[in-house]
This record gives C-alpha cells, structure tokens and sequence, in this order.
C-alpha cells in the first residue's frame, strides 16, 4: 500500500451507525434459530455457487431479534445498506471460500409498510418500503459499474473503489500528490466491479387509480439477482428504497453548455451524454432530479391467481399447488370438485348480480378455464385459451360481465375499443429517455399475457386496429418490425370482446354478420359468439327490476353466492394444471357433430350465420377440454362433448331466427305487379277489394298478410314432414317412384291434426298454413326437390303459348339435410 493510500485511508470518517448496524446484523445471521437450527446457515451457504449472490432475510425474523435494529433498518435503509452486505459477505467467509472480488447483495422479505406510488414523497427517501404496480416497460438487463478502478494516464497511479453515483464517475484528483491531474484518467475494467442492472417502469393499478385521474409511473432500478423477475403485464410488489438521481436525459440535451462540456472532455465513446462526467462535472448549473426506486426484492402479487407469475413456471403441478394449500383450502377445492351442480354453482358466484344469460355464464365459465394448448410434431402451436365475443341491444349487461371478469382475474386488461389504437392493443417501440435506446412497450393484449383481455365497444374499433389483433387471436403471438426492432412476443390471451349491433339494436330479420361491423376474419377466430336481444316478457321483465331494487336496497345482503372469489380462483388455478385427452368416443362422437354441422351449412333451413369451418371443430376440442378441466378429469368425454356442442349451436349456428312470414314473398310480387300494372285511382280502391275478400280469399287481404309462424313452429311443422317423407321413401325404396305428391302429403298432415280442427274456417287456416311452408321448404330452403319440374303443361292466353308449373309435383327430401333436433 503506498503512502497516499494510507492517508486517504486514514482520514476516512467511519459511519458508526452503519458499524454498529454491520457487528448486530452479522450477529442475527449468526444466532438467530428456528427450533434450535441456524435459519439462515444453508441459505449463506449457497451463496458461495458462481451464480448466486443475494441473501433474503424476513423482516419479521429481524422484528423478532432485535427491535432496535429493525427501526433503524427501516428508517436509515439506503444508508446502511452497504453495512448490511459486508456483514452477509463476512458470514459468508467463516463457512466457505469465497472469491476475494465476489460482492454480496441482500434482500428483504415481508416488510410492514406499504405504500401505493402516489404516496411517494421526499420524506420516504432513504427508507425501506413496499410498493405495488403493473410492470409496463422492461430494459433489456447492462452490466452497471458500482466500483471503479482508474489508472491516471499522467503518472500511471492507481485509484481503487471509486464510487459511481449512477453516471459514469471519474476521481476528481489524482491521489498523488505530486500530479495534479484532474481529467485523464483511464478505467481498469478487469479491476472494477460490475453488476447486472435492469430498468423496469411500473404503473399504479387500477384499483389504485382516483377518479379522473392520470396512472403515475415510476422507475424501479433492479440490481443483481433481481434482474428478470419481472415482465411486461406482471402485478408485483417491489421492496427497496426511494432514491434521487439527476436526470441525466434533460441535463444532456439542456443547452449549449453540455455540448460544449462534451467538446473539452474529449472524444465520444458511444453514449449522446459524454459530456456529462459525474456530478463534478456539471459545475454549478442547475440540476434536474428526479425520483426512482431502488429495489432488492421482486415478488409477483397474483400468487393466489391462474395468471400471473406462477404459470410461466412450468414445472408447476397440480402436486405442487396442493403442498401450498392448507387444509382447509384443499378440502373445499375437493368438495367443490365432487358437486354434481358444479357447472350451475360457479356461474351463479361469479355472476351473483346479473340476472339471466346463463348460456353467456357457462361460455364465459368455459373461458376462464381454457382448452390445452399443443404443440406439434413440425412445431405448431394449437391455442388452448377460448375467444368470446357478446352480441346485443343496449342494457343487457354486456359492460357488467366484462367488468365482473376483469374484477375477478388477476390479469385481466380492460379496455374500450374507440379508444384503443393498433400500438395500444399490441406494443409500441419507443426511445428510452437515457440510453437512446428503442425498447418495448407493452400493449393491453401482452399485458393480459396468461390472462383475459377484455375489450368493450369491439365494434367502434377502426377496421386498421382490428386487423392488427389477427395474429394474436388465432397465433398467440405479435409481430413487430419497426425501428430496427423486430421480435415476436407471446400474446396468450383469451379476448372476451362486446359489441353492439349496428343501429343500435339488433334486427331479427337480418343475420349476425349484416348485424356486426366486423370482417369475416375477425368473426372466425372467435370460438362463442352470443346475441342478447332486449325482448319485453312480463316474467323476465319483474325479475330482473326484483334484481336490481334489491341490488340498490339492500346492496350485499342480495347478493348470494355459493362459493367465495378466492374458493373458485384456487378451484380454477388448480383445475387448469390437468391437460384432459380426448378418449375414443369423444373422438367419434366430434367428428359426427361436426360432419352434421358442415351437412346442415349447406342446406337452408338451419343455414348459420358464416361457412362452418375446421375452427368450429377446434372451438368444439376446446370447449370439451374445459369441461373436462373444470371437473378435474384426465379424460374428455362423450358427455363434455355434447355440452361444448350445444353451447356452440346455441352461440354460432344458430344465433337468433325471426319469425317465419309465409305470405312476405307472394306479397312483394303483388305489389310490384299492381306498381307495374295499375295507375292511382285503381290504387285507391284497394281497400274496397280487401275488404269485399276478408276471409282469406285474397293473396293481399290483410289476414293473411300477417300470416307469420315463430321459428320453432316452423322449424317444428318442417321437421314433422321431413320424418313423413323419409319413412315413407324407406317403404317405397324397392320401387321406381319413391316420392311423395305434394296434395298427399298435404292431406296427411291435415288428417293428422284433425282432432285438433273444430270449425270449416280453422281447416282452411290450417291448409294455408301447410301449404306455404311446403312451398317455403321447396323453393326457399331446399329442403324437398320437385321431381316432376319436366312435366311442363301448354296452356294458351291471349294467344301465346305458355308453360306452366304442374300443380301437384312429386317431392322428396334433399339427400344432404338433417333434421335438426
């Protein structure tokens, strides 16, 4: 050690607060024991491995040993924090040989106070604290400089552990003191000490957030072993200190000053704020500070949760979640496990204020726990999470599930879709502050990553920003190539979306896609999709305003629940540990449904609302591996099956029919015939005519005009016929002609019901009726062919020559149609 060491040595004043903290903490590391064994030995003891190098200490166990040390811990921590490592390093020397340069870092576990970000004021500075947020940005992890080794380039003197005061710091003289070098000195890198470093910018929550209010943000500086625990959309808590740092970014682009600065210290070496050395070069200019949070401990909030930190684990098992439960959490997952009305118990807990919609429920239900996710022998990724899209007329309480969902899972984003951009639902590129670098930020569908994103108002979205969520609904990924940036990032989400229909309410005598505003493509990746039409129905209409009066009476007290938020949580996280295979009736039992829905698309009667594709099939496997989950059986069923099918016919094939209006087409035409063939007095007397033909007599008479059948009875009355005909056809297989007049079997189906008939006048009704839907079902559906369209008759009028129709054709079924059940 040369002489000016030893007086740099020597005149260096020791902390004695930070000494004594040093001598009580090593000594809690030392004696404190949990039933007669040193805590705190095994865990110093693997800290001698290359790859570890921080100790976690319960701040509860230092509460216990010594109060006095705990407070001043927690009121002077930035302070002696240096003190509190040496102590871990010089235990960690009396059991094991350590490396001379290796440092030792610490962390705290279970600290009392907590604070939310807009809590953070100057006086919390220095302390030791707890905050929560959702992570938004993560930096890429740099190696920082904390101790700096420097060789002066005038007389090669050497200047050890030179603190960096998080910029770059150079010594502000030479140590000897003969030289009076104040500027060129040079790093030793090999004797310098580094550490991992990461930024990462939290938010407050939503839960946090006052009315009106703008989320705050804030810095979190991670060091060490707390690097990478952290991603883009994790809930954490974050125990550190509030730290001041200048800010480097506003000071280096400030003003003339600074760039002249960075012309006299020489050369750039690759970073815009050279010029900026330390503190000591920015002379007597005014600073700007800002705060960060300097954090030692990183722990996910959502433990409890199906999302969160917990599942990017994937050694996690259904074992593992049973070791961290007590006995009393296990028994009521097992119970909950064996209820026969498990499917009806959940929906009405989680949905306890909404009255209605049970089909939504079960869909939703269905969502939260998820189908298996796949992966190919070529290395394809087969999506496990359900997409889920609500259809309706204002007040059906589309806002209130998405809401409820959002409430209820941990990760879940909630957003509206007017409001969201393309960048906002996906990921920007933007610059950092300091580094120049572009970094990453995360959009709502990588936030919800494992989760649920819910997006409100889906239809007002600009067609430009659906598109950009394509690749994330159906791949699970998003793709960025901007700003020499490219990278692809996980978006494994279920997206549970509302809209309403255009105009407002939904019209019943269009389909789903005149109703919606959106692409065929956006439409397919959805696996549900279900309409809720705001109907009046006495019933309906007094239990739901019985709901709500009891709601705003008598608030919880109405609400009732079977099993509490944090029992179905638990019951979910646990039951989507089991990946459920599809058995061999399972197997068979799809490929029929879906061969029935593909028959069924191309006929008529039970058209659906798009082409039936391969993803109805896979939303079918999905759907069926989370019934399977959501009873925590390793095998999908025949019964699953049949449960995921009727929830898919309920939402996809069939959406909502309109009532069936069996004289709207002969109408039309009589009235583009009297457009075409009568003037307006003629017009005029139309109602004479309809009155002088009341009866029924008249195609245009007004009983008839409103001659309509609901769709059930249609779809009834239709099926009846169908099974005629069939049986029929089965009988006359062997011979040549095996149809049906259309007047037979009109007179069957009257024969049928005659029992029914009390009046002459109802038995015409009743053969107007069946002869409109024969017709409907010839030449609107397809479902019965005419086999006699040859036998074309010759009729003269006003001396042309004409062909007509025969009257009585032969009909059989279409060879492709199923009777829908």
């Amino acid at each position: 050690m040369d002489v000016a060491e030893q007086a740099v040595k020597t005149n260096q004043v020791k902390d004695q607060v930070g000494e004594r903290c040093l001598k009580l903490f090593q000594d809690f590391l030392e004696e404190f024991r949990v039933d007669g064994d040193a805590k705190y030995l095994t865990l110093v003891q693997e800290l001698v491995r290359p790859e570890r190098n921080t100790l976690t200490v319960s701040f509860k166990d230092l509460e216990t040993f010594n109060q006095q040390l705990c407070t001043t811990v927690l009121e002077e921590y930035y302070r002696v924090y240096p003190y509190l490592c040496r102590a871990v390093r010089n235990y960690a020397r009396d059991w094991g040989q350590i490396p001379a340069s290796k440092e030792f870092y610490i962390s705290f576990t279970e600290v009392p106070s907590q604070l939310k970000v807009r809590e953070l004021t100057t006086a919390k500075i220095g302390t030791l604290l707890r905050i929560t947020g959702q992570v938004v940005r993560t930096h890429p992890v740099h190696p920082e400089l904390v101790s700096g080794t420097f060789l002066c380039l005038d007389c090669r003197t050497v200047i050890k552990d030179v603190e960096q005061q998080f910029k770059y710091t150079q010594p502000t003289i030479c140590r000897n003191p003969v030289c009076n070098n104040r500027a060129r000195f040079m790093l030793d890198v090999n004797k310098s000490r580094f550490v991992d470093f990461q930024k990462v910018r939290i938010q407050e929550t939503q839960a946090e957030l006052p009315r009106g209010s703008i989320p705050r943000s804030v810095e979190v500086v991670l060091r060490a072993e707390a690097v990478e625990t952290a991603q883009a959309g994790d809930k954490c808590d974050f125990i550190g200190t509030l730290i001041v740092v200048p800010d480097v970014g506003s000071i280096s682009t400030g003003g003339a000053s600074a760039e002249s600065s960075s012309r006299v210290n020489g050369a750039r070496d690759g970073y815009e704020s050279e010029g900026v050395r330390g503190l000591k070069a920015l002379g007597v200019r005014d600073l700007t500070y800002r705060m960060a949070f300097l954090a030692c401990t990183v722990t996910p909030t959502s433990a409890r949760a199906f999302g969160g930190g917990e599942l990017r684990d994937e050694e996690l098992t259904a074992e593992m979640i049973k070791k961290r439960m007590t006995d009393e959490e296990w028994q009521t997952v097992y119970d909950m496990s064996q209820d026969k009305n498990l499917y009806h118990n959940l929906c009405s807990s989680l949905f306890p204020t909404i009255h209605g919609n049970d089909e939504v429920k079960r869909g939703i239900l269905l969502m939260l726990f998820g189908g298996v996710p796949k992966v190919t022998t070529e290395g394809t990724h087969l999506r496990g999470d359900i997409n889920v899209c609500v259809v309706g007329d204002p007040s059906t309480a589309k806002s209130q599930l998405l809401k409820q969902v959002e409430e209820f899972s941990p990760r879940a984003v909630y957003t509206s879709g007017k409001a969201s951009t393309a960048a906002g639902l996906t990921a920007a590129v933007v610059r950092d502050e300091e580094s120049y670098e572009f970094v990453i930020e995360a959009g709502a569908l990588m936030l919800a990553d494992n989760g649920v994103c819910c997006i409100d108002e889906f239809d007002k979205m600009d067609p430009k920003d659906q598109v950009a969520i394509h690749e994330a609904m159906e791949q699970q990924t998003i793709s960025i190539t901007k700003a020499g940036v490219k990278a692809t990032l996980n978006a494994r989400t279920s997206i549970l979306a509302a809209a309403n229909p255009v105009g407002g309410r939904y019209d019943r005598s269009r389909s789903l896609k005149q109703n919606l505003s959106m692409s065929a493509p956006i439409m397919s990746r959805f696996d549900l999709f279900f309409v809720l039409v705001d109907e009046c129905n006495e019933v309906t209409d007094y239990a739901i305003a019985r709901r709500i009066v009891d709601l705003h009476s008598r608030l919880e007290k109405s609400v009732e629940r079977v099993y509490s938020v944090d029992d179905i949580s638990r019951y979910i996280l646990f039951a989507r540990q089991f990946r459920p295979r599809i058995n061999k009736e399972a197997q068979e039992y799809m490929i029929e449904e879906y061969k029935h829905l593909r028959q069924r698309d191309c006929t008529g009667a039970g058209k659906s609302s798009w082409r039936i594709t391969v993803r109805q099939l896979e939303s079918m496997i999905r759907l069926s591996e989370s019934m399977a989950r959501m009873h925590c059986q390793e095998e999908v069923q025949p019964k699953h099956v049949k449960e995921a099918f009727r929830l898919l016919n309920k939402s996809i094939i069939r959406v909502e029919q309109p009532d069936i209006h069996l004289e709207e087409e002969g109408q039309e035409e009589a009235e583009q015939q009297m457009e075409v063939d009568q003037d307006t007095p003629q017009r005029e007397s139309q109602p004479v005519n309809g009155e002088r033909e009341e009866g029924g007599a008249s195609p245009t008479s007004q009983p008839k005009r409103s001659l309509k059948l609901s769709y059930e009875e249609y779809r009834q009355l239709g099926n009846l016929l169908v099974l005629h005909m069939r049986k029929k056809e089965e009988d006359n297989a062997d011979e040549s002609d095996s149809g049906l007049r259309k007047s037979d079997l009109i007179g069957w189906y009257l024969k049928e019901i005659e029992g029914e008939i009390e009046s002459e006048q109802e038995l015409l009704e009743k053969k107007t009726v069946v002869e409109k839907v024969v017709d409907r079902l010839i030449h609107v559906d397809n479902v019965f062919i005419e086999l006699k369209q040859a036998g074309l008759q010759p009729q003269r009028k006003r001396g042309e020559e004409t062909l007509t129709r025969d009257e009585d054709p032969i009909l059989v079924v279409h060879p492709n149609f199923v009777v829908d059940a």
